[in-house]
């Protein structure tokens, strides 16, 4: 029996997906470039077209989603005065994992005067989905920032629902080497009855954060004047340089329409043409 289970085991870790990209980019005559790219395992980036000054790019996973044991690392560099917007092909999808969660680390640096959006489709956990996530973000004090994630807790409209599982998400946020923001959020065991509870999302089944840096009470401001158009619960406050909001929704079209909305106010830069499809 311990053989067997411990070929078992093997045969598991043989056949997680592992994944990384690293890649920096740089301002060169008023255009932002690509530096040095890295890409191994299931995890790609692609840059789908040229822009006036700033630099798209795509994540696209190959394994097809995210399941126990797999391990995804994303390290990206945005060079002084440089422009860059992160998304990915579609939502990710995380499934259920027998033992060990899946894990995802993210670097995102920007130096002076630097512009970073990482604005990733949604995150969907199915159920018994185990999943730890961790995000660095080191900013130059006159880089600026809007980054957005959102989870969804399995997928309303398919009649599924997510009852059990493991959701750790670690955020840290560096500003002139200063740490500013640290945050950790952990969801396990009974996560469906949690949900439920009225002062965790009162029965929501997608969150989502959004930050912006350099973000104050203009910005806030700015926001709240689309408090009538929200679907959803959206709460949003600035505090040490950045703002910062927080969505809880019933379902994930309806949260998604008021990160829209969010980012819209948020920046005047546009938003990923796979938002909008």
């Amino acid at each position: 029996m311990r053989t067997e289970t411990h070929e078992t085991s093997a045969i598991f870790a043989a056949n997680r997906a592992q994944g990384a990209v690293r890649f920096d980019v740089r301002r060169e005559d008023g255009v932002t470039r690509r530096g040095r790219l890295h890409e191994s395992g299931s995890l790609r980036v692609r840059f789908p077209s040229p822009e006036d000054e700033g630099l798209s790019a795509v994540f696209v996973n190959t394994a097809g989603g995210v399941a126990g044991g797999d391990h995804f690392d994303i390290g990206i560099a945005a060079g002084e005065g440089a422009r860059l917007t992160l998304t990915t092909a579609a939502a990710e999808k995380v499934y259920r994992a027998p033992a060990a969660p899946a894990r995802l680390d993210i670097s995102l640096k920007a130096e002076a005067g630097a512009h970073l959006a990482w604005l990733p489709q949604e995150t969907i956990l199915f159920d018994r989905a185990k999943i730890s996530r961790r995000i660095d973000i080191d900013l130059a004090e006159s880089a600026s920032l809007l980054l957005c994630e959102i989870v969804v807790f399995g997928r309303a409209a398919m009649g599924e629902r997510m009852q059990s599982g493991e959701f750790v998400d670690r955020w840290r946020l560096r500003r002139g080497g200063k740490l500013v923001f640290a945050e950790t959020v952990r969801l396990d065991g009974d996560i469906g009855a949690k949900l439920a509870r009225p002062a965790v999302a009162k029965g929501g089944v997608a969150i989502a954060t959004a930050l912006i840096v350099p973000g104050d009470e203009a910005v806030v401001e700015r926001i709240r004047e689309a408090t009538d158009t929200f679907g959803g619960e959206v709460g949003i406050s600035c505090w040490n340089g950045f703002a910062m909001a927080r969505f809880c929704a019933q379902d994930a079209a309806r949260l998604r329409a008021d990160m829209m909305t969010v980012l819209g106010r948020a920046s005047a830069s546009p938003l990923p043409r796979l938002w909008l499809n």
